[in-house]
């Protein structure tokens, strides 16, 4: 059964109404009677994290966010608001998106350039967000490996991510090229953005774990025809360093959201 989306006294930021995505003339559905609200939480932002099978169409539902992709049907909404071609929403994907003949501050100013953002104006800003996201005095590297580790090299993405929307960001599968121990810190320093910008994230991984350390609600979703069939809110301390995860609730949700994921495939 669909998870019913209730909505509250505060303003919706992202919500994806009756979508549907067909193909062969509506015989095939991949997703079908599609719903997900977000809501935005003012000052504070907030982390939801989508899992679910391979192929389910979780990356698809941040490309329907994203603009990269228009569904078959249904309603793609923004700030309560049809989502218009001019909406900029950026997103962090698993491969490496920085531009390797560009250099890091190139890389993160690329937005604002190309609303034709004076030079100078768009290189202070994206120094700013440099130093938010720890790169600075690597600004004058060209984005590419190995002058930039891949750690970096996502935080490029992320800061130009960011300077073109602070209010949202999309991330599919951001750390799945990492090594453990990069994808690790990573996932520290994705906590500490998050709490000196407060934007909304929605996060596609297949890792439980982090879905659990990173996350404010976990949603899960169903095979094809797709559709969010759980939902379960991560109710951990707001701040979380890496000792939460030897915390007996930590261990707890991560178990119950596996025998979940499991039970999809029964």
């Amino acid at each position: 059964m669909a998870v019913i989306f209730e909505n509250t006294v505060l303003p919706d930021i992202i919500e994806l109404r009756n979508i549907n995505q067909s193909y062969d003339n509506g015989k095939t559905f991949v997703i079908k009677d599609f719903n997900l609200l977000i809501e935005d939480k003012p000052n504070q932002g907030q982390f939801v994290v989508l899992l679910g099978p391979s192929g389910c169409g979780k990356s698809t539902v941040l490309r329907y966010v994203t603009g990269l992709q228009t569904p078959t049907s249904g309603e793609v909404l923004l700030k309560s608001k049809p989502r218009q071609e001019s909406d900029r929403i950026g997103m962090v994907f698993q491969q490496y998106s920085s531009f390797p003949w560009l250099t890091v501050l190139e890389n993160v100013a690329l937005g604002l350039k190309f609303r034709n953002i004076p030079k100078n104006e768009r290189n202070e800003m994206a120094m700013a967000m440099i130093k938010i996201v720890g790169l600075e005095g690597h600004e004058k590297k060209y984005a590419q490996y190995p002058t930039l580790s891949g750690g970096q090299l996502q935080r490029v993405a992320i800061a130009r991510s960011l300077l073109v929307n602070n209010e949202i960001i999309l991330m599919d599968e951001p750390f799945g090229a990492l090594d453990t121990n990069t994808r690790l810190r990573m996932q520290d320093f994705l906590i500490d953005v998050w709490l000196k910008v407060h934007p909304t994230i929605i996060l596609v991984t297949h890792d439980i774990s982090e879905a659990v350390y990173l996350g404010d609600d976990v949603y899960i979703m169903s095979t094809a025809p797709s559709n969010i069939v759980e939902y379960i809110h991560i109710d951990l301390p707001f701040n979380r360093d890496r000792n939460i995860k030897r915390d007996k609730r930590f261990t707890e949700l991560t178990h119950f959201i596996e025998d979940k994921m499991m039970s999809l495939s029964m």
